[in-house]
């Protein structure tokens, strides 16, 4: 291995809940091993950037209902390509040239993982979307 490998494999947070199986198909594995742990480390630079993919429309998503919030994000991550691939980018960086070997094999599979994980931090963490002035109010 590397030393940009390795580098990057010691500061990906260890995700014990990312099982890997015999059984398990390589895709998933390379969901458990790979993505998980690259997104987990991404998690608050993806923040940042939906705050910024917010401003950028002028506020609407701070003045949707909840439902609809979940829909925007939803509809940011599945159907606005360039922020779709900025994401994907994001992620892509920061794989290994073993792990971009095994990533252009199956390439449309793992982006739907990728986006689906993004997609779901994203919406647990909606509570980091509160309208700025809502924050100095308080």
């Amino acid at each position: 291995m590397n030393k940009r490998s390795e580098n990057l494999h010691t500061i990906r947070p260890i995700i014990a809940s990312a099982k890997i199986y015999e059984a398990m198909s390589a895709d998933e594995k390379f969901q458990n091993e790979t993505l998980r742990p690259i997104i987990k480390m991404q998690h608050d630079l993806f923040v940042a950037v939906f705050k910024n993919y917010i401003s950028k429309r002028k506020n609407v998503f701070y003045e949707l209902s909840l439902q609809k919030q979940l829909d925007y994000i939803e509809n940011a991550i599945h159907k606005d390509m360039k922020f779709r691939n900025s994401i994907k980018g994001m992620i892509i960086g920061q794989f290994t040239i073993e792990e971009y070997d095994t990533y252009i094999q199956n390439s449309s599979a793992l982006n739907k993982r990728m986006m689906n994980i993004v997609k779901n931090r994203l919406i647990n963490s909606i509570q980091l979307f509160i309208k700025p002035d809502v924050l100095k109010a308080v």
